[in-house]
């Protein structure tokens, strides 16, 4: 393979196609930056998109490594996917596998007011289940909150044939 050399042909803009791509996939796999190493971590994840701006919204423990890193250094990259299917070929390179997926970068805030925290949560969790949650601010209180404020974003399919 040539690198440098991009799938055009992959690339999704139909924002209805990002969106149900969004909306199946369960598992965003964000990337930090740990002083001179990346450290990527897969999160449940939950988004908003409104007039073309991507919001993603994360949960997780209090404290810990993610919350560090973005302190120091609120710039992340994060990749979902979805559709993964293998499939065969009758020579070792035409083996493949379907997905569809969406990347994007942006900077992280952990988010301390408490009725966003709140709207956070219930994103996710409309985003992960497809319902809606009453979330009360003792529940929104144990978990830390981080927004991604997505600055650019792109989407690939590579459809089975």
């Amino acid at each position: 393979m040539n690198k440098g050399i991009t799938r055009r042909e992959r690339e999704v803009t139909d924002i209805n196609e990002i969106i149900a791509i969004l909306d199946k996939a369960k598992v965003l796999h964000l990337g930090l930056v740990d002083g001179d190493e990346p450290y990527v971590v897969p999160m449940n994840y939950g988004y908003t998109l409104q007039n073309g701006k991507l919001t993603v919204y994360l949960h997780g423990a209090l404290t810990g490594r993610k919350l560090d890193l973005m302190k120091v250094n609120p710039k992340v990259f994060f990749e979902l996917d979805c559709d993964i299917v293998p499939f065969e070929g009758k020579t070792a390179c035409n083996y493949g596998i379907t997905y569809a997926s969406v990347m994007g970068r942006g900077r992280a805030a952990i988010v301390e007011d408490v009725q966003e925290k709140i709207r956070g949560l219930q994103v996710l969790m409309k985003t992960q289940t497809g319902r809606d949650f009453d979330i009360t601010e003792k529940m929104a209180a144990i978990v830390s909150v981080i927004r991604i404020d997505v600055s650019d974003f792109t989407a690939k399919k590579r459809p089975m044939g």
